[in-house]
């Protein structure tokens, strides 16, 4: 059993989008997934990205946002909704509120996410 007390868990941050990593290689190196809790401010987005070997499943807890796909397709996103993205899966988020959006990321297998974010916290 691991358990990671919330003091421990380490933040990343780029301009507008702090990524909270719940559960990663660091703190739990046997996971076959990596779960990150990902707040994105008003007007912030995530840019369009892919994934060459993993899927990933976004479940949206609070706030209104629109979903970046493929070829410059958009699509709302609300709290409640579910979004899976394949391996190779052109995706990524915009803030459409006037809240922060928040959303958990479970990612299979895991993600090393250091390389995306400018900062830890």
């Amino acid at each position: 059993m691991e358990f990671i007390r919330k003091e421990d868990i380490v933040a990343f941050a780029n301009p507008g989008v702090v990524s909270r990593q719940l559960i990663n290689a660091a703190n739990a190196p046997a996971s076959r997934v990596a779960i990150t809790e990902v707040h994105v401010e008003p007007g912030a987005s995530q840019p369009r990205h892919t994934h060459a070997s993993s899927e990933q499943i976004w479940y949206a807890l609070r706030g209104e946002g629109v979903l970046l796909l493929a070829e410059g397709a958009e699509r709302p996103f609300r709290a409640g909704d579910v979004a899976r993205f394949a391996e190779g899966d052109v995706h990524g988020l915009r803030n459409a509120g006037d809240a922060d959006f928040v959303y958990l990321s479970v990612t299979a297998p895991p993600i090393d996410f250091r390389g995306a974010y400018r900062e830890a916290r």
